[in-house]
């Protein structure tokens, strides 16, 4: 039996007899012939049907069946790759498909985002919809690279723990042998435990965050990349790795997924050698906002991506020294003035995509950060004990998968850069 080909590779194959499987993408029947497009993982690969018996198979086989065309490949400028099957023999591999519920042969998917969602198993085979991800699985993998080769190790943390990770977030809660457990908001607490172990360690895993939003850019689980790394000056150090993991991001996508980026319609932004940074006080007299204000509101946000694009050139701005009443208590206050903290957001086209900065690291730093939010230590003892046992200054930062995607391809909401969401209203399929 032949091997099988892919449909992108059938170019090395010229005047040779092989065999493609995958799914029937679309038919189009003419007087003598018909035209069959053949959908793999790797593209679309035409086949000429003039046989009588195979055209009247084809008839009765619905769009999305699985079947092995043996065919020889033969060239033609006007086919996808420039080669088609002529002389076929197909082979079904499955029942007769049902007819699909959107029509994936359409070069775009115009359907509602109820629709999109409610479908989304059969959806995602639409080309432009596996872009999508597409980007996203290059973006992981440049992820990974990037901090592989400046030696960190990639950890995996618990996601049920004993208590929230973060004063005042909303978490799940679920019945953990009789006792409550809750899903995890972060793995902030692990991933700093184990800068103890090996200095500098990465994530890649869901979070869950039980908060009632219903907006276009927040979801109750998401996937989050942190990073956190010890010996570190303060908060700029950890954002200049963040430069060198999104430049290593971008640059996966360019090599693996450049396909995939122009059938997705996505823009690859340039990082810069450094981000613009301002402070938080600076970022609120920018936008006209009050100066007690303790965060930045989206239209704040988005005025200040048009600014750091104006001022800059660049679809990127670090805006650092967050009010401590706004961040969490592990945050490291701003040596100088301790109302401000040495942490920072990243906005990426007007969004905010990145919280990281520096950590405190002494134990006694964490004892006053508690009683002064009103808290006790004990709540937080499996915690706290890495610090009584010698914690070296640290930092880290995380970044949103399904957001970073959103705004490659300005999405108009973040659902539709997201294989199954899960958010206030859905929680199939």
């Amino acid at each position: 039996m032949l091997q099988r080909t892919l449909s992108t590779t059938l170019a090395s194959h010229q005047d040779e007899r092989v065999a493609i499987e995958g799914w029937i993408h679309r038919r189009r029947r003419l007087a003598t012939i018909t035209f069959l497009i053949v959908r793999d993982r790797s593209g679309l690969a035409q086949v000429v049907v003039s046989d009588d018996a195979t055209r009247q198979q084809l008839d009765r086989l619905g769009e999305e069946t699985v079947i092995r065309v043996e065919g020889t490949v033969s060239a033609n400028a006007k086919a996808h790759g420039g080669m088609e099957l002529t002389t076929p023999t197909i082979t079904e591999l499955s029942a007769p498909a049902a007819t699909p519920p959107v029509e994936l042969w359409r070069p775009t998917l115009a359907v509602s985002l109820p629709t999109l969602l409610d479908k989304a198993p059969v959806a995602w085979r639409h080309p432009a919809q596996q872009a999508i991800w597409r980007l996203a699985a290059a973006s992981l993998r440049g992820f990974r690279e990037t901090l592989d080769a400046e030696d960190f190790t990639e950890i995996q943390s618990p996601k049920l723990v004993g208590g929230s990770t973060e004063s005042g977030a909303t978490t799940f809660i679920v019945d953990y042998f009789g006792r409550p457990a809750y899903l995890a908001q972060s793995p902030q607490f692990y991933k700093q435990m184990m800068v103890g172990v090996f200095e500098r360690v990465y994530e890649v895993g869901p979070v869950f965050r039980a908060e009632p939003h219903d907006t276009v850019r927040h979801l109750a689980e998401y996937v989050s990349l942190d990073v956190e790394l010890g010996f570190i000056r303060d908060h700029r150090d950890v954002l200049r790795v963040l430069r060198d993991v999104l430049a290593g991001m971008v640059e996966s996508i360019r090599k693996t997924a450049a396909e995939a980026a122009e059938l997705a319609g996505a823009r690859l932004p340039d990082v810069p050698a450094e981000f613009p940074v301002i402070h938080f006080s600076e970022a609120l007299r920018l936008v006209g906002a009050d100066p007690h204000e303790p965060d930045l509101a989206p239209e704040h946000e988005r005025a200040l991506g048009r600014w750091a694009l104006e001022q800059h050139g660049s679809d990127f701005l670090a805006v650092e020294g967050y009010p401590a009443a706004k961040r969490p208590f592990y945050t490291h206050p701003q040596p100088d003035d301790p109302r401000w903290t040495n942490s920072f957001d990243l906005l990426f086209r007007g969004v905010e995509l990145v919280t990281g900065g520096q950590r405190l690291h002494e134990y006694a730093d964490y004892e006053r950060a508690l009683a002064d939010r009103g808290e006790s230590p004990d709540a937080y003892e499996s915690y706290l004990q890495t610090f009584r046992h010698g914690m070296p200054p640290h930092g880290g930062f995380a970044i949103g998968l399904e957001r970073w995607t959103a705004r490659l391809v300005e999405a108009d909401n973040i659902h539709r850069v997201t294989l199954f969401p899960r958010d206030l209203h859905r929680i199939t399929p």
